[in-house]
Formats: structure tokens, C-alpha cells, sequence
């Protein structure tokens, strides 16, 4: 029987757990995004052991990568061969599907991120730091107050004739305006199509602020499924934006490429399906009181064997354990 030789790429954010596989050829044989709801360790084992069912022994992970909020953590559970902040992998996505791409718009649920890339080369780079106006949490959040599923959002905004001013700078702030909008009578869709446009004024004022947006642009994330959110980033910078086939997705599929970069000629460090659904994965940790720093120390800990360590500035604990983790600064 033929081995299906696929790379594994596994982002883990604080809204979704996104996994892909990519084969030998860079096509995308599956794509996976689930909610993550607070379990990272129970949702991915329960990923992992859905894409075994299906394929069983026909499936050979050739190069496994791990990168989000908790690449460390997934490096340590599946024995991966990269580990990537979300910047690194979302821009090697996008040089993936558009080489020539200028500017990368990536709105998670709880980050936003511009990145600048010139000849392929990352140039520039920014995240959210003040607020989570204009994240998917927040989009998800007013989408419930006014009992519309998220998922319909953009199709009931984009309607809109005559959108509102919305104050989006501000999570509250926004907030308050809408429901002072709503008091006045205004229709629903000018109201979403108004915070929108906010929210799309608030990123280029703020994690776009002082940068050259030029073009192509790629709109990658969750939230780029809101096609009104397309419809009012181009409103507002007069520039067209792309929305790639996988753009939920995208900082999966960059980590699975450089997976693939990475384990070139060798042997992957992954653990295998069965090691890994079978395992006990547990997450502790304490505070450090070695010095005035008081650093909150993250102990992983597979099959009541601690594994790795992370959290300490001093890497007093962490230095003789990781073999996965990331050393740079968490992005």
C-alpha cells in the first residue's frame, strides 16, 4: 500500500486550533479549523486522532511545525521538527500563494497583525497591543448581543445603504456606540456595516499606524470570512484586497511548508498518532521566587514526566529541558 507522505502544520490560538496537510507537492489534502475553547492540550489530540481515523497507516507525517499562542505547547505534545512565531508563519503562507505580496492583513480572534514583505523578505512588522476592538472575539461578541450568527455577519452588513458612525477605537467605547445607534432606530445592517468601517479605520490607525500599505494585499485570519470587513478595508484604503481560498488557515499551512524546508533529507521528530492520543498531557506551573523578577514558571508534563519548562527570564529551569520550544520572544 502506498504511503500518503503529507507535512503536518498545527496553529494553536486562543480561538481556533487550526491543523493542514500538506503533501509532497504542497497541495492541501486536509484543512482543518475547530474552536479551541480554553482545552489547546484535548482539542488537539482530538484533531490528531480524527485525521488517524481517517487515513490510518496510509499516513506518513514526513515533517511536523507548530506555531500561535500555544506553538510551545503543541511542539512539546507532537515532537515537532519547527517551531515559528505567528508573523514567520502567516507571511510564508502568503509569499506561498501570492510571491509578489506587498502587505498582510491577519485579524484573529484575539490579535491583529500587519506584516510588510518585500522580495519575499518579512520588512516590517505590528501587532494589537492596547485593545481587542476589532478582533474575531470582539465581532463574536457583538454578533451575540444582537442574536445574529457570527457566520452571517458580513451578508446581513454588507446590505448596508446608509452605514453609521461607529466610535471603534475602543471596545467599549464601541460598544456604547452601537447600542446608542440601535436606541435611534437605525437598521441593523447600517449599524454592522458602520462597525465594520470602524473597525477598519481603528486598524490602520493603530497597528497600521505610520506604515506604507501597498499593494497586493492579502486579508488572511478568521475574520476574513466577514465579507463586509473586505468590503470596508477597501472602503477605507481605496486599495482592492485578497482573500485567499485558505484563509483561515494560513499560518497552518506557512508552518507545514517550513516544516518541510526544515526536515529536507532527514528524519521527523514526530511522535506518531498512537504515542501521542494516548498520552497524558498535563499543564502546571508555580512562581518563581529566586529573585525579585517573580517569574510565573510553566511546567508541561507527559505521562506525569515533566518535559519541558517555560515563563522563567533566567531559564533557571527551563535551559536543560526544551528541545521544541522556541527561544525567541513570544509574538
Amino acid at each position: 500500500m502506498d504511503k500518503l507522505n503529507c507535512f503536518l502544520g498545527i496553529d494553536i490560538g486562543s480561538v481556533s486550533t487550526n491543523v493542514v496537510l500538506l503533501d509532497e507537492n504542497n497541495n492541501i489534502v486536509e484543512s482543518i479549523y475547530v474552536r479551541t475553547e480554553g482545552r489547546p492540550i484535548e482539542v488537539l489530540q482530538k484533531v490528531l486522532a480524527q485525521l488517524y481515523q481517517k487515513y490510518e497507516e496510509r499516513l506518513k507525517i514526513s515533517g511536523v511545525g507548530a506555531t500561535g499562542s500555544g506553538r510551545n505547547l503543541a511542539a512539546i505534545m507532537v515532537g515537532a521538527d519547527t517551531v515559528k512565531n505567528e508573523i514567520t508563519a502567516h507571511a510564508k503562507a502568503a509569499i506561498h500563494f501570492i510571491p509578489n505580496v506587498r502587505t498582510v492583513i491577519e485579524i484573529g480572534g484575539q490579535d491583529s497583525k500587519i506584516i510588510l514583505i518585500k522580495n519575499e523578505i518579512v520588512v516590517d512588522f505590528a501587532m494589537n497591543t492596547i485593545c481587542a476592538a476589532g478582533t474575531g472575539s470582539f465581532l463574536d461578541r457583538q454578533a451575540e448581543r444582537l442574536n445574529i450568527p457570527i457566520e452571517r455577519l458580513g451578508e446581513i452588513a454588507i446590505k448596508s445603504k446608509n452605514p453609521v458612525r461607529i466610535a471603534g477605537r475602543c471596545a467599549v467605547f464601541a460598544e456604547s456606540d452601537m447600542i446608542h445607534k440601535q436606541q435611534l432606530g437605525h437598521l441593523s445592517e447600517d449599524i454592522l456595516f458602520g462597525l465594520c468601517l470602524a473597525l477598519a479605520r481603528n486598524y490602520i490607525s493603530n497597528v497600521a499606524k505610520g506604515k506604507t500599505i501597498e499593494e497586493p494585499i492579502i486579508f488572511q485570519g478568521g475574520v476574513a470570512a466577514n465579507i463586509a470587513m473586505k468590503k470596508a478595508f477597501e472602503q477605507v484604503l481605496q486599495k482592492e484586497i485578497v482573500v485567499p481560498q485558505y484563509f483561515n488557515v494560513m499560518g497552518a499551512i506557512g508552518i507545514a511548508l517550513l516544516a518541510k524546508e526544515k526536515t529536507k533529507g532527514l528524519i521527523s521528530n514526530f511522535k506518531g498518532f498512537d504515542c501521542i492520543n494516548n498520552s497524558k498531557f498535563e499543564t502546571r506551573g508555580f512562581e518563581c521566587k529566586e529573585c525579585s523578577n517573580n517569574c510565573e514558571v510553566v511546567e508541561f508534563y507527559n505521562n506525569n514526566n515533566l518535559v519541558a519548562t517555560w515563563g522563567d527570564r533566567c531559564q533557571r529551569y527551563s535551559s536543560s529541558k526544551n528541545h521544541h520550544v522556541e527561544k525567541s520572544k513570544n509574538l
